[in-house]
């Protein structure tokens, strides 16, 4: 009886073939086509072949997202551009000839397509501030380039910038290094100034306050500029902006008679 139950018990196993997931390794010869990814545990040694290829092709997938995300970047701008600050999504799918179902498949929210606009603006952006800040000319002129530069960005596009620095849609639990280029600039500009403090033999402490100070100044009277349809030319812009900013920064980031 012990031998027809164990034969019985084995005929079960062979009958049942990949479907029986306790089976051994051995159970299924050297074929195991069908066999699930789970009957071996972690080792599932026969799918290493399978392995490269499958990278290949999640690498392929991979670089096809990121440039998709890219394009709806550029499809955001290009509408902020036509419609203002205020597009709306259907707007988007359609300057990038899609549906909005594909924009939430990479986007999870207006959000966080915001959040990657801006990662595209400060990233052309914050090069260019920071050559005139590194500039390694006179603190006065390092000032007045980097008002400049930021004003012509606006300039360049206003609506992109309204987009950028006032938009108000990002979900209360969004969180991102730059979900806000004034507060990336700010930072920069602090960066900077401490730099200049410490070759001043100043205490740099107080770099970070006035470089959110300086950009808030600035970007105060940029609003308004755009507001009022742009009452002076923006160099002329710039050099008030320049004279104020200095007025503050310049009895704390250069020597004083005494220290020379």
């Amino acid at each position: 009886m012990k031998a027809e139950v164990v034969r019985r018990s084995s005929q079960d196993k062979i009958a049942h073939g990949g479907e029986r997931r306790e089976s051994k390794p051995d159970e299924h010869g050297g074929e195991r086509r069908e066999s699930k990814p789970d009957e071996h545990g972690g080792e599932r040694r026969e799918s290493k072949p399978d392995d490269p290829t499958r990278d290949r092709r999640d690498s392929r997938w991979d670089d096809h997202r990121r440039a998709r995300r890219q394009e709806l970047v550029d499809a955001t701008i290009a509408a902020v551009s036509k419609h203002g600050p205020a597009v709306g999504m259907d707007e988007i799918a359609a300057e990038a000839g899609t549906s909005k179902t594909v924009v939430y498949r990479h986007f999870a929210d207006r959000g966080a397509l915001h959040v990657a606009v801006c990662n595209r603006v400060a990233s052309q952006l914050l090069p260019k501030l920071g050559s005139a800040i590194e500039s390694g000319g006179p603190p006065r002129e390092m000032v007045a380039a980097a008002i400049d530069t930021y004003l012509a960005f606006i300039e360049a596009d206003p609506e992109l910038y309204r987009f950028v620095v006032h938009q108000q849609a990002l979900d209360a639990g969004t969180s991102d290094p730059i979900d806000s280029l004034s507060d990336v600039v700010g930072q920069q500009a602090g960066a900077a100034i401490a730099v200049t403090l410490q070759q001043a033999g100043r205490d740099p402490a107080a770099a970070a306050p006035w470089g959110h100070g300086v950009v808030g100044l600035v970007r105060s009277a940029a609003d308004w500029w755009l507001r009022t349809e742009r009452p002076m030319l923006r160099t002329e812009l710039a050099a008030h902006l320049t004279d104020l900013a200095w007025a503050g920064l310049s009895g704390v980031v250069t020597p004083s008679k005494e220290e020379l």
